[in-house]
């Protein structure tokens, strides 16, 4: 399993956030799929979170934490607009709103927002949630890539649970040179230099890294985009037995699950319309998508496979030309982590003025409450 240097970075609260993910980002956090009548538990940025569908189909996210106990909400019972406890059938709202405590009437818990609520859209076969900080809690506007929500593009959405931090799936996908190695047997990625020279150029919305003198020949490169989430955008030409279309796209995300475990969503997609559609459509279901996936274990055995703390040993070098994007990808953490401690300092303030205002009018808990335990995590 490949995870952090522990030690260096318990010391380092800023490279401790960093590990466990972002904030202020909008998250895939699980596909469309997996949530249905039942609430579901998973455990995001190391957030616990309870999902479910209301009648409607519309579906919502809180904390998964009952407030009376601490009993994890995803055992409980689906209501439509709200989910009630399995351990006392206390009932919360979308809202993160207490709506019943049916072992007591006229609780003054009830009406009480006790429990964190999650903002939540759902695109392209995914849900996903906004991971706002307390002085960022209404979400930025959620922009997709073209791909995932233009009517001219065909997708398939990929998901896969990996053992190791998501900044190795992130620097995995970010290095277009690695194709013409570990992926040097597959169907698509056979050809073209082992030699590169590589350039970082910026785009509208992040920067691109590719490969100079080589394109559609290979993974020769991949952009790095901010709108609202961080995205990853490639594309691998395809030969014409693999189905109509043009080149092979991929737009993935590296979702942090806990420091040392993330999820990786990646849509493969095809710029078709009409039968060149349904044709593609059915060769990759019958034909491609095996062979897809034989590429993306290979990446994830490498990664849960490398050295412990491998990030802290790694020897990147100007030198090297095809790990020039290295400090560029690192230069567009170090924003996010400028803009987390700026966030975290007007946190504190806010939360601490918040305890002032609130320590005189918090209502008394009717029912016997014992102080909030850490609870063992649900990951799917």
């Amino acid at each position: 399993m490949t995870s952090p240097a522990t030690s260096q970075h318990a010391a380092d609260p800023i490279q401790s956030y960093l590990d466990r993910g972002l904030r202020n980002y909008w998250y895939p956090v699980a596909p469309s799929w997996q949530v249905g009548d039942a609430p579901v538990g998973i455990t995001r940025l190391g957030d616990q979170i309870v999902l479910w569908r209301d009648k409607e189909g519309k579906v919502h996210a809180l904390e998964d934490r009952c407030p009376h106990r601490g009993a994890r909400l995803s055992l409980g019972w689906n209501l439509g607009g709200s989910v009630a406890c399995w351990y006392h059938g206390i009932e919360i709202n979308g809202g993160g709103t207490v709506t019943k405590v049916p072992a007591v009437s006229a609780c003054p818990l009830e009406g009480q927002k006790c429990v964190k609520s999650y903002p939540v859209e759902e695109h392209a076969g995914a849900i996903f949630l906004w991971f706002g900080d307390d002085a960022h809690k209404e979400p930025a506007p959620l922009r997709l890539p073209e791909e995932l929500v233009g009517d001219e593009y065909a997708s398939f959405l990929c998901m896969s649970n990996w053992k190791c931090n998501y900044q190795y799936a992130i620097d995995n996908v970010m290095d277009p040179m690695h194709g013409a190695y570990l992926h040097a047997t597959s169907h698509s990625m056979a050809e073209g230099d082992k030699q590169a020279d590589m350039r970082v150029r910026k785009t509208e919305t992040g920067l691109m890294f590719e490969k100079v003198g080589q394109r559609d020949v290979n993974f020769d490169w991949v952009e790095l985009g901010e709108t609202g989430c961080l995205w990853m955008r490639l594309a691998i030409p395809y030969k014409k037995k693999f189905g109509p279309g043009g080149n092979f796209g991929i737009i993935g995300f590296a979702v942090p699950v806990d420091e040392n475990n993330c999820q990786v969503y990646f849509w493969r997609t095809r710029k078709v319309q009409g039968w060149q559609r349904d044709a593609w459509r059915f060769m990759y279901r019958n034909r491609l998508e095996g062979l897809h996936w034989a590429v993306l274990e290979q990446d994830r055995y490498v990664l849960e496979s490398m050295a412990p703390n491998a990030r802290e040993h790694e020897f990147l070098s100007a030198r090297r030309r095809h790990d020039a994007s290295a400090p560029h990808v690192a230069s567009a953490c170090a924003t996010g982590l400028r803009r987390a401690r700026s966030a975290s300092r007007r946190s504190r303030a806010v939360g601490s003025n918040r305890l002032r205002a609130n320590r005189s009018s918090r209502p008394q808990p009717c029912i016997t409450t014992r102080p909030r335990r850490s609870m063992a995590g649900v990951s799917s």
